[in-house]
């Protein structure tokens, strides 16, 4: 028996309403929504996310709108499923991230006066501590690409006064790290100690990490335009050399050259 969908509605409560409605109605009646748990629904919330930051980065408004619905709609269905098994549902999780944002904002809820958002930050790590976590670092997910982690690593210690005062200090231990990862081998040789190496690699990637935060560079945003940018040039150069019946592997790395440098002055 067809269901009569809930009619779009106009208001933000009413419109989180419809799509509570259109979830348990999917989660009685679809053989697919039916079977879903937390474990299997994780991976593809995974895949969303990744989505929705693709969609960021080209600035492709339409798409962020899409991509912020599945998400939502995949919060939701969280709820939905902890609800069924009598652990907390959507209202315990609205409740819940409203009083942390209230506790956490006692400048906004309270007496406390802040000068600018550094303080805000510092303030914030201080009451989560104060809530329970052992560590300021504890709020950081294990599976975390490196990257990213490494950069919410340095903010998050930030936020208790733990960093360099002056960019140009970073800037040194930049260098020092790059003369320790150099020392490791000797660039006219293919003797080296790999996991040496690969060490002070891992410690010259996390100080350049933390000179781009001081410059308010994100490492993860500045890397995935990189990505970009390279597959645009490279997907160009194989475009040119199909269509002069070349084959990339029996081409010099001049010739490749020619339609690299014909792609950089495109975009």
């Amino acid at each position: 028996m067809a269901h009569t969908p809930p009619p779009i509605k106009h208001s933000a409560a009413e419109a989180f309403e419809r799509l509570i409605e259109v979830l348990n109605t999917l989660r009685i009646e679809c053989p697919w929504d039916r079977k879903q748990t937390m474990e299997s629904l994780r991976h593809l919330t995974i895949e969303e996310l990744y989505e929705l930051t693709d969609a960021i980065l080209e600035k492709d408004y339409q798409e962020i709108k899409k991509e912020l619905g599945d998400i939502l709609m995949h919060l939701v269905f969280y709820a939905k499923i902890a609800e069924e098994e009598e652990k907390f549902n959507i209202i315990d999780v609205l409740n819940s991230v409203c009083d942390k944002l209230i506790n956490r904002h006692p400048h906004i809820y309270g007496d406390i006066e802040v000068k600018d958002d550094e303080e805000v930050k510092q303030n914030w790590e201080s009451i989560k501590l104060k809530e329970g976590n052992s560590s300021v670092l504890q709020g950081v997910p294990q599976s975390l690409p490196a990257l990213v982690k490494a950069y919410r690593i340095q903010d998050k210690v930030r936020g208790v006064g733990f960093d360099w005062e002056d960019k140009k200090e970073v800037w040194k231990k930049v260098e020092e790290e790059l003369a320790e990862f150099k020392a490791e081998f000797d660039l006219d040789s293919d003797l080296i100690n790999t996991e040496k190496a690969e060490q002070e690699f891992g410690d010259l990637l996390f100080s350049l990490i933390n000179y781009g935060r001081h410059l308010g560079i994100n490492p993860e945003n500045a890397l995935e335009k990189t990505n970009k940018k390279f597959i645009h040039r490279f997907t160009y150069l194989e475009n040119k050399a199909k269509e002069k019946g070349l084959v990339l592997k029996d081409m010099t790395l001049e010739e490749m050259d020619v339609y690299w440098n014909e792609a950089k002055k495109l975009k």
